[in-house]
Protein backbone atom coordinates (compact mmCIF):
# COMPACT_ATOMS: atom_id res chain seq x y z
CA UNK A 1 0.00 0.00 0.00
CA UNK A 2 1.60 3.33 -1.13
CA UNK A 3 1.89 6.62 1.04
CA UNK A 4 -1.05 8.17 -0.37
CA UNK A 5 -2.99 4.98 0.23
CA UNK A 6 -2.18 4.82 3.66
CA UNK A 7 -2.55 8.44 3.96
CA UNK A 8 -6.11 8.14 2.98
CA UNK A 9 -7.09 5.23 4.64
CA UNK A 10 -6.19 7.35 7.77
CA UNK A 11 -8.85 10.29 7.03
CA UNK A 12 -11.73 7.42 5.96
CA UNK A 13 -10.64 5.08 9.29
CA UNK A 14 -11.31 8.52 11.21
CA UNK A 15 -14.49 9.71 9.28
CA UNK A 16 -15.89 6.00 9.79
CA UNK A 17 -15.87 6.72 13.74
CA UNK A 18 -17.15 9.92 13.37
CA UNK A 19 -20.12 8.62 11.69
CA UNK A 20 -20.64 6.72 14.66
CA UNK A 21 -20.83 9.48 16.77
CA UNK A 22 -23.19 11.38 14.56
CA UNK A 23 -25.25 8.78 13.14
CA UNK A 24 -27.75 8.67 16.13
CA UNK A 25 -27.64 12.15 17.22
CA UNK A 26 -30.68 13.93 18.18
CA UNK A 27 -31.78 17.08 15.36
CA UNK A 28 -31.43 19.37 18.13
CA UNK A 29 -27.63 18.52 18.30
CA UNK A 30 -27.31 18.69 14.20
CA UNK A 31 -29.44 21.77 14.10
CA UNK A 32 -27.04 23.48 16.83
CA UNK A 33 -23.98 22.97 14.86
CA UNK A 34 -25.43 23.76 12.04
CA UNK A 35 -26.01 27.19 13.23
CA UNK A 36 -22.98 27.58 14.59
CA UNK A 37 -21.64 27.09 11.27
CA UNK A 38 -23.50 29.50 9.64
CA UNK A 39 -22.86 31.84 12.09
CA UNK A 40 -19.01 31.38 11.61
CA UNK A 41 -19.01 31.71 7.99
CA UNK A 42 -19.92 35.07 8.57
CA UNK A 43 -17.29 35.72 11.41
CA UNK A 44 -15.01 34.65 9.32
CA UNK A 45 -15.36 36.37 5.87
CA UNK A 46 -12.08 38.27 6.19
CA UNK A 47 -10.12 35.91 5.79
CA UNK A 48 -12.26 33.05 3.90
CA UNK A 49 -12.33 36.05 1.09
CA UNK A 50 -8.64 36.83 1.49
CA UNK A 51 -7.89 33.06 0.80
CA UNK A 52 -10.65 33.11 -2.18
CA UNK A 53 -8.91 36.43 -3.65
CA UNK A 54 -5.16 34.41 -3.75
CA UNK A 55 -7.10 31.25 -5.69
CA UNK A 56 -8.72 33.86 -8.08
CA UNK A 57 -5.45 35.45 -8.60
CA UNK A 58 -3.55 31.93 -9.88
CA UNK A 59 -6.40 30.61 -11.86
CA UNK A 60 -6.56 33.99 -13.85
CA UNK A 61 -2.23 34.14 -14.42
CA UNK A 62 -3.04 30.17 -15.90
CA UNK A 63 -5.64 31.89 -18.18
CA UNK A 64 -8.72 30.50 -16.76
CA UNK A 65 -11.98 30.67 -18.47
CA UNK A 66 -14.45 33.50 -16.86
CA UNK A 67 -17.34 30.77 -16.64
CA UNK A 68 -14.12 28.73 -13.87
CA UNK A 69 -13.78 32.08 -12.30
CA UNK A 70 -17.47 32.77 -11.90
CA UNK A 71 -17.19 28.92 -10.60
CA UNK A 72 -14.37 29.48 -8.15
CA UNK A 73 -15.53 33.24 -7.13
CA UNK A 74 -16.19 33.93 -3.74
CA UNK A 75 -17.76 37.58 -2.54
CA UNK A 76 -19.45 39.11 0.61
CA UNK A 77 -22.95 38.03 -1.42
CA UNK A 78 -22.09 35.00 -1.86
CA UNK A 79 -20.24 33.80 1.38
CA UNK A 80 -23.86 35.18 3.16
CA UNK A 81 -25.74 33.26 0.68
CA UNK A 82 -24.09 30.13 1.64
CA UNK A 83 -24.37 30.31 5.23
CA UNK A 84 -28.33 31.71 4.61
CA UNK A 85 -28.39 27.91 2.94
CA UNK A 86 -27.21 25.90 5.38
CA UNK A 87 -29.80 27.56 8.07
CA UNK A 88 -32.23 26.30 5.04
CA UNK A 89 -31.26 23.22 5.50
CA UNK A 90 -31.69 23.31 9.49
CA UNK A 91 -34.50 23.87 9.13
CA UNK A 92 -34.90 20.78 7.21
CA UNK A 93 -37.38 17.95 8.57
CA UNK A 94 -34.73 15.36 9.60
CA UNK A 95 -34.68 12.22 7.61
CA UNK A 96 -33.18 10.11 9.83
CA UNK A 97 -35.72 8.08 11.99
CA UNK A 98 -38.67 8.35 9.49
CA UNK A 99 -41.31 5.72 9.13
CA UNK A 100 -41.40 4.79 5.51
CA UNK A 101 -43.81 1.84 5.32
CA UNK A 102 -45.34 -0.56 8.65
CA UNK A 103 -47.33 -3.10 8.71
CA UNK A 104 -48.05 -6.43 10.59
CA UNK A 105 -47.31 -9.69 8.67
CA UNK A 106 -50.60 -12.47 9.51
CA UNK A 107 -48.16 -14.08 12.41
CA UNK A 108 -48.14 -10.85 14.04
CA UNK A 109 -44.86 -9.46 13.45
CA UNK A 110 -44.42 -5.57 12.73
CA UNK A 111 -42.84 -4.83 9.93
CA UNK A 112 -41.22 -1.28 9.48
CA UNK A 113 -39.03 0.43 7.21
CA UNK A 114 -36.78 3.70 8.81
CA UNK A 115 -34.95 5.80 6.97
CA UNK A 116 -31.21 5.79 8.16
CA UNK A 117 -27.59 7.65 7.22
CA UNK A 118 -25.79 6.40 4.61
CA UNK A 119 -22.37 6.67 6.51
CA UNK A 120 -19.40 7.96 5.04
CA UNK A 121 -19.56 9.94 1.88
CA UNK A 122 -16.51 10.70 -0.13
CA UNK A 123 -16.99 13.88 -2.02
CA UNK A 124 -14.95 14.69 -5.09
CA UNK A 125 -15.47 18.28 -7.06
CA UNK A 126 -13.68 20.99 -8.87
CA UNK A 127 -13.91 24.62 -8.85
CA UNK A 128 -16.85 25.64 -6.32
CA UNK A 129 -16.15 26.02 -3.00
CA UNK A 130 -19.98 26.65 -2.13
CA UNK A 131 -19.48 22.80 -2.50
CA UNK A 132 -17.09 22.93 0.84
CA UNK A 133 -19.94 24.05 2.96
CA UNK A 134 -23.20 23.19 1.28
CA UNK A 135 -21.59 19.31 1.23
CA UNK A 136 -20.82 19.15 4.86
CA UNK A 137 -24.31 20.68 6.03
CA UNK A 138 -26.18 18.40 3.83
CA UNK A 139 -24.40 15.03 4.90
CA UNK A 140 -24.03 15.93 8.53
CA UNK A 141 -27.75 16.73 9.02
CA UNK A 142 -28.50 13.20 7.25
CA UNK A 143 -26.51 11.55 10.07
CA UNK A 144 -23.41 11.05 8.24
CA UNK A 145 -19.47 11.68 7.79
CA UNK A 146 -18.10 13.47 4.38
CA UNK A 147 -14.56 13.29 3.26
CA UNK A 148 -14.11 16.03 0.55
CA UNK A 149 -11.48 16.40 -1.76
CA UNK A 150 -11.73 19.78 -3.47
CA UNK A 151 -9.95 20.69 -6.92
CA UNK A 152 -6.44 22.13 -6.84
CA UNK A 153 -7.82 25.70 -8.09
CA UNK A 154 -9.78 25.99 -4.46
CA UNK A 155 -7.36 25.05 -2.43
CA UNK A 156 -6.78 27.78 0.03
CA UNK A 157 -10.50 28.75 -0.44
CA UNK A 158 -11.61 24.99 0.50
CA UNK A 159 -8.89 25.02 3.65
CA UNK A 160 -10.56 28.45 4.92
CA UNK A 161 -14.40 27.06 4.66
CA UNK A 162 -13.11 23.72 6.11
CA UNK A 163 -11.57 25.52 9.02
CA UNK A 164 -14.76 27.29 9.88
CA UNK A 165 -16.68 24.01 9.68
CA UNK A 166 -14.02 22.19 12.14
CA UNK A 167 -14.85 25.28 14.46
CA UNK A 168 -18.11 25.44 14.22
CA UNK A 169 -18.37 21.43 14.64
CA UNK A 170 -16.03 22.00 17.98
CA UNK A 171 -17.43 24.51 19.34
CA UNK A 172 -21.09 22.42 18.87
CA UNK A 173 -20.17 19.44 20.84
CA UNK A 174 -19.52 16.94 17.64
CA UNK A 175 -16.90 15.00 16.25
CA UNK A 176 -14.35 17.48 13.89
CA UNK A 177 -13.54 14.48 12.30
CA UNK A 178 -17.57 14.35 10.77
CA UNK A 179 -16.00 16.68 7.82
CA UNK A 180 -12.47 16.45 6.50
CA UNK A 181 -10.79 17.94 3.44
CA UNK A 182 -8.39 15.82 2.09
CA UNK A 183 -5.09 18.33 2.19
CA UNK A 184 -3.99 16.25 -1.55
CA UNK A 185 -4.59 17.03 -5.25
CA UNK A 186 -3.84 15.26 -6.91
CA UNK A 187 -5.26 12.09 -8.84
CA UNK A 188 -3.82 9.07 -6.59
CA UNK A 189 -5.79 10.80 -3.82
CA UNK A 190 -8.93 10.81 -5.43
CA UNK A 191 -8.08 6.74 -6.49
CA UNK A 192 -6.91 6.17 -2.93
CA UNK A 193 -9.98 7.46 -1.53
CA UNK A 194 -12.98 6.28 -3.75
CA UNK A 195 -11.43 2.23 -3.02
CA UNK A 196 -11.77 2.41 0.37
CA UNK A 197 -14.40 -0.24 0.44
CA UNK A 198 -14.68 -0.94 3.45
CA UNK A 199 -14.93 2.60 4.94
CA UNK A 200 -16.60 4.88 2.62
CA UNK A 201 -20.35 4.24 1.60
CA UNK A 202 -21.01 6.52 -1.38
CA UNK A 203 -18.87 8.68 -3.94
CA UNK A 204 -19.86 11.99 -5.07
CA UNK A 205 -18.24 13.63 -8.49
CA UNK A 206 -19.04 16.57 -9.01
CA UNK A 207 -17.27 18.63 -12.01
CA UNK A 208 -16.32 17.86 -15.24
CA UNK A 209 -16.77 15.16 -17.21
CA UNK A 210 -13.06 13.97 -17.23
CA UNK A 211 -13.66 13.94 -13.75
CA UNK A 212 -16.67 11.94 -13.48
CA UNK A 213 -14.96 8.86 -15.73
CA UNK A 214 -11.82 8.97 -13.50
CA UNK A 215 -14.14 8.28 -10.18
CA UNK A 216 -16.60 5.71 -12.37
CA UNK A 217 -13.19 4.31 -13.26
CA UNK A 218 -11.39 3.52 -10.47
CA UNK A 219 -13.77 3.11 -8.05
CA UNK A 220 -14.97 0.32 -5.73
CA UNK A 221 -17.32 2.21 -3.91
CA UNK A 222 -20.62 2.78 -5.49
CA UNK A 223 -20.64 6.08 -7.40
CA UNK A 224 -23.55 8.35 -8.32
CA UNK A 225 -22.88 9.75 -11.42
CA UNK A 226 -23.38 13.33 -13.25
CA UNK A 227 -21.32 13.50 -16.47
CA UNK A 228 -22.70 16.48 -18.41
CA UNK A 229 -25.48 18.99 -18.62
CA UNK A 230 -26.19 19.27 -21.96
CA UNK A 231 -29.57 20.95 -21.46
CA UNK A 232 -31.92 21.31 -24.17
CA UNK A 233 -34.74 23.89 -24.78
CA UNK A 234 -37.18 22.97 -27.62
CA UNK A 235 -40.00 26.11 -29.13
CA UNK A 236 -42.95 24.31 -30.13
CA UNK A 237 -45.14 26.25 -32.65
CA UNK A 238 -47.68 28.59 -31.62
CA UNK A 239 -44.37 30.28 -28.77
CA UNK A 240 -44.40 33.63 -28.23
CA UNK A 241 -41.94 35.28 -29.29
CA UNK A 242 -41.10 37.41 -26.07
CA UNK A 243 -41.45 34.70 -23.88
CA UNK A 244 -39.42 32.68 -25.57
CA UNK A 245 -36.24 35.44 -25.86
CA UNK A 246 -36.84 35.92 -22.11
CA UNK A 247 -36.76 32.21 -21.33
CA UNK A 248 -34.02 31.24 -23.70
CA UNK A 249 -31.66 34.32 -22.35
CA UNK A 250 -32.39 33.28 -18.54
CA UNK A 251 -31.36 29.69 -19.11
CA UNK A 252 -28.38 30.51 -20.93
CA UNK A 253 -26.77 33.25 -19.99
CA UNK A 254 -28.27 33.86 -16.05
CA UNK A 255 -25.11 31.83 -15.43
CA UNK A 256 -23.50 29.71 -18.60
CA UNK A 257 -21.16 28.11 -16.48
CA UNK A 258 -23.55 25.98 -14.33
CA UNK A 259 -24.64 22.43 -15.41
CA UNK A 260 -28.59 23.75 -15.80
CA UNK A 261 -27.67 26.16 -18.20
CA UNK A 262 -28.99 25.89 -21.91
CA UNK A 263 -26.54 24.50 -24.28
CA UNK A 264 -28.86 23.57 -27.42
CA UNK A 265 -31.80 25.20 -28.41
CA UNK A 266 -34.35 23.06 -31.10
CA UNK A 267 -36.98 25.26 -32.93
CA UNK A 268 -39.34 24.02 -34.82
CA UNK A 269 -39.32 24.39 -38.13
CA UNK A 270 -42.62 25.99 -39.23
CA UNK A 271 -41.65 28.58 -37.05
CA UNK A 272 -38.20 29.26 -36.84
CA UNK A 273 -38.65 32.56 -38.95
CA UNK A 274 -40.62 33.86 -36.75
CA UNK A 275 -39.29 32.82 -33.34
CA UNK A 276 -35.32 32.51 -33.81
CA UNK A 277 -34.66 36.55 -34.76
CA UNK A 278 -35.98 37.82 -31.52
CA UNK A 279 -34.51 35.07 -29.43
CA UNK A 280 -30.91 35.29 -31.54
CA UNK A 281 -31.31 39.33 -31.04
CA UNK A 282 -31.38 38.80 -27.57
CA UNK A 283 -28.47 36.11 -27.09
CA UNK A 284 -26.40 38.11 -29.18
CA UNK A 285 -27.05 41.50 -27.42
CA UNK A 286 -26.01 39.52 -24.28
CA UNK A 287 -22.61 38.41 -25.51
CA UNK A 288 -23.75 34.67 -26.41
CA UNK A 289 -22.14 33.41 -29.97
CA UNK A 290 -24.81 31.28 -31.33
CA UNK A 291 -23.32 27.65 -33.49
CA UNK A 292 -26.45 26.72 -35.83
CA UNK A 293 -27.16 24.15 -38.78
CA UNK A 294 -27.77 25.18 -42.43
CA UNK A 295 -31.58 26.69 -41.53
CA UNK A 296 -30.20 29.08 -38.46
CA UNK A 297 -27.44 30.57 -40.18
CA UNK A 298 -29.78 31.49 -43.00
CA UNK A 299 -32.29 32.84 -40.41
CA UNK A 300 -29.66 34.30 -38.11
CA UNK A 301 -26.48 35.82 -40.02
CA UNK A 302 -24.65 36.20 -37.18
CA UNK A 303 -24.97 32.57 -36.40
CA UNK A 304 -21.83 30.59 -36.57
CA UNK A 305 -21.67 27.12 -38.45
CA UNK A 306 -21.72 24.32 -36.28
CA UNK A 307 -19.95 21.47 -36.29
CA UNK A 308 -21.34 17.77 -35.87
CA UNK A 309 -19.38 18.12 -31.95
CA UNK A 310 -21.63 20.91 -30.99
CA UNK A 311 -24.45 19.04 -30.76
CA UNK A 312 -24.06 17.20 -27.45
CA UNK A 313 -21.87 19.15 -26.15
CA UNK A 314 -21.37 20.81 -22.27
CA UNK A 315 -20.20 24.41 -23.37
CA UNK A 316 -20.44 25.72 -20.38
CA UNK A 317 -19.78 29.05 -21.39
CA UNK A 318 -21.32 31.91 -23.66
CA UNK A 319 -22.29 29.80 -26.48
CA UNK A 320 -25.38 28.05 -27.73
CA UNK A 321 -25.97 25.29 -30.22
CA UNK A 322 -29.13 25.70 -32.38
CA UNK A 323 -30.48 23.87 -34.73
CA UNK A 324 -33.78 23.68 -36.55
CA UNK A 325 -35.86 20.63 -36.20
CA UNK A 326 -39.27 19.03 -37.79
CA UNK A 327 -41.46 19.43 -35.19
CA UNK A 328 -41.59 17.74 -31.52
CA UNK A 329 -40.66 14.37 -32.79
CA UNK A 330 -37.92 15.89 -34.66
CA UNK A 331 -37.29 17.80 -31.22
CA UNK A 332 -37.61 14.25 -29.14
CA UNK A 333 -35.30 12.51 -31.63
CA UNK A 334 -32.50 15.29 -30.85
CA UNK A 335 -33.06 15.10 -27.23
CA UNK A 336 -32.76 11.00 -27.33
CA UNK A 337 -29.77 11.23 -29.70
CA UNK A 338 -27.65 13.86 -27.94
CA UNK A 339 -29.17 14.54 -24.29
CA UNK A 340 -27.09 13.84 -21.42
CA UNK A 341 -30.13 12.92 -18.89
CA UNK A 342 -29.92 16.31 -16.86
CA UNK A 343 -32.96 18.74 -18.03
CA UNK A 344 -34.73 18.48 -20.83
CA UNK A 345 -37.47 22.13 -21.54
CA UNK A 346 -40.48 22.63 -23.98
CA UNK A 347 -41.90 25.90 -24.73
CA UNK A 348 -45.64 24.84 -25.84
CA UNK A 349 -49.15 26.18 -25.76
CA UNK A 350 -49.87 22.76 -26.79
CA UNK A 351 -51.37 20.58 -24.16
CA UNK A 352 -50.64 17.21 -25.98
CA UNK A 353 -46.96 18.07 -26.98
CA UNK A 354 -46.60 19.11 -23.44
CA UNK A 355 -47.81 15.93 -22.32
CA UNK A 356 -45.78 14.06 -24.57
CA UNK A 357 -42.52 15.73 -23.47
CA UNK A 358 -43.53 14.95 -19.60
CA UNK A 359 -44.02 11.44 -20.72
CA UNK A 360 -41.21 10.69 -23.41
CA UNK A 361 -38.36 12.90 -22.70
CA UNK A 362 -36.00 10.34 -20.19
CA UNK A 363 -34.11 13.19 -18.13
CA UNK A 364 -33.71 13.51 -14.53
CA UNK A 365 -35.70 16.81 -14.69
CA UNK A 366 -38.64 17.56 -17.61
CA UNK A 367 -39.55 21.29 -17.82
CA UNK A 368 -42.68 22.71 -19.49
CA UNK A 369 -42.61 26.04 -20.28
CA UNK A 370 -40.38 27.47 -17.73
CA UNK A 371 -36.40 27.91 -17.87
CA UNK A 372 -33.76 24.87 -17.21
CA UNK A 373 -32.30 26.82 -14.34
CA UNK A 374 -34.76 25.71 -11.91
CA UNK A 375 -33.14 22.41 -11.94
CA UNK A 376 -31.45 23.23 -8.83
CA UNK A 377 -32.01 21.60 -5.09
CA UNK A 378 -32.60 25.23 -3.35
CA UNK A 379 -35.44 26.30 -5.86
CA UNK A 380 -37.04 22.67 -5.83
CA UNK A 381 -37.33 23.10 -1.75
CA UNK A 382 -34.07 20.40 -0.80
CA UNK A 383 -32.72 23.63 0.95
CA UNK A 384 -29.48 22.96 -1.40
CA UNK A 385 -28.10 19.51 -2.86
CA UNK A 386 -24.51 18.47 -3.33
CA UNK A 387 -25.22 17.89 -6.69
CA UNK A 388 -27.65 16.95 -9.26
CA UNK A 389 -27.40 12.49 -10.83
CA UNK A 390 -28.03 11.72 -14.00
CA UNK A 391 -27.30 8.05 -13.17
CA UNK A 392 -30.46 5.82 -12.10
CA UNK A 393 -29.13 4.06 -8.99
CA UNK A 394 -29.72 4.42 -5.92
CA UNK A 395 -30.62 8.45 -7.18
CA UNK A 396 -31.73 10.60 -9.47
CA UNK A 397 -31.89 14.39 -9.72
CA UNK A 398 -30.78 16.27 -7.06
CA UNK A 399 -29.06 14.80 -4.22
CA UNK A 400 -30.47 16.29 -1.06
CA UNK A 401 -31.32 15.25 2.75
CA UNK A 402 -33.55 12.60 1.12
CA UNK A 403 -30.57 10.88 -0.94
CA UNK A 404 -28.26 10.58 1.57
CA UNK A 405 -30.00 8.29 3.70
CA UNK A 406 -30.74 4.72 3.32
CA UNK A 407 -33.15 1.86 4.46
CA UNK A 408 -33.47 -0.19 7.61
CA UNK A 409 -36.08 -2.57 8.03
CA UNK A 410 -37.03 -3.17 11.76
CA UNK A 411 -39.11 -6.23 12.75
CA UNK A 412 -40.73 -6.86 16.00
CA UNK A 413 -42.23 -10.09 17.52
CA UNK A 414 -43.32 -11.36 20.61
CA UNK A 415 -41.84 -15.15 19.94
CA UNK A 416 -42.87 -15.82 16.20
CA UNK A 417 -40.07 -18.79 14.59
CA UNK A 418 -40.57 -19.20 10.81
CA UNK A 419 -42.28 -22.50 9.62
Amino acid sequence: MSTIDLQVREFCVAARKAARSVGILARDAKDAALETIARSLGEAEKEVLAANEADLEVARGKGSTSAMLDRLRLDPGRLAAIAASVRVIKELPDPVGEVVSRSVRPNGLQVSRLRVPLGVIAMIYEARPNVTVEASALTLKAGNAVVLRGGSEATRSNTALGEVIGLGLEAAGLPREAVQILPFTDRDAIRALVQQTELVDLAIPRGGEALIRFVTSNARVPVVQHYKGVCHLYLDAGTDPALAARIVLNAKMQRPGVCNALECLLVDAREASRLLRPVAEALVAAGCEIRGDEQTRALVPEALAASPEDYGREFLDAVVAVRVVDGIDGALDHVAAFGSGHTEAILTTDPQHAERWRREVDAACVVVNASTRFHDGFELGLGSEIGIATSRLHWRGPMGLESLTTMKWILEGDGQLRL
